[in-house]
């Protein structure tokens, strides 16, 4: 059933277009790559903070509000070029282990982030301010940094795999 997925997309008008120009899929994957920059970056922010590494005169909160919003408009330009380069290859990117690694990367990425979110974020203005934050918010930093720098990893390794 993916694979028939993939293969009608692949055959879709926008998957033909793209894997047949000379400048279609470099320009999406160049936005693609600037949109992935600025997630990383700026979870890496609010990771780093989580971490007690950078920004500890600044509350969590406040850092988390002001950079997120950006987060997440990237993630989804990101998300959105990333599915239109997907589509000029699916059935081989369905079966590069390194795009299907990446995809991983993501889910665990999301389910860290939620699982921050609704259970150690829950009382965040009992440690909001502290330079050193709880035990829980320090691994869920770090492995938050690890499945976002695994994502940039696999991605940049897809494109010497797939041909």
């Amino acid at each position: 059933m993916l694979l028939a997925f993939c293969q009608w997309v692949e055959a879709s008008v926008v998957g033909q277009f793209i894997s047949g120009s000379t400048w279609a899929f470099p320009t999406i994957e160049s936005i693609h790559v600037f949109f992935l920059v600025i997630v990383v970056g700026t979870v890496a922010i609010v990771d780093l903070r989580l971490l007690g590494v950078a920004s500890r005169n600044r509350s969590v909160s406040r850092l988390s509000n002001d950079v997120l919003p950006v987060t997440w408009g990237a993630f989804v330009m990101a998300l959105i070029t990333g599915g239109l380069l997907f589509t000029s290859r699916a059935t081989h990117y369905l079966a590069n282990w390194e795009f299907c690694a990446k995809m991983v990367m993501l889910l665990l990425a999301g389910a860290n982030m939620l699982l921050f979110h609704f259970l150690t974020y829950r009382d965040v203005e009992r440690w909001d301010n502290d330079a050193i934050t709880p035990v829980a918010a320090r691994v869920a930093g770090a492995l938050s940094l690890l499945f976002w720098i695994a994502v940039v990893v696999l991605g940049r390794w897809i494109g010497f795999t797939v041909q």
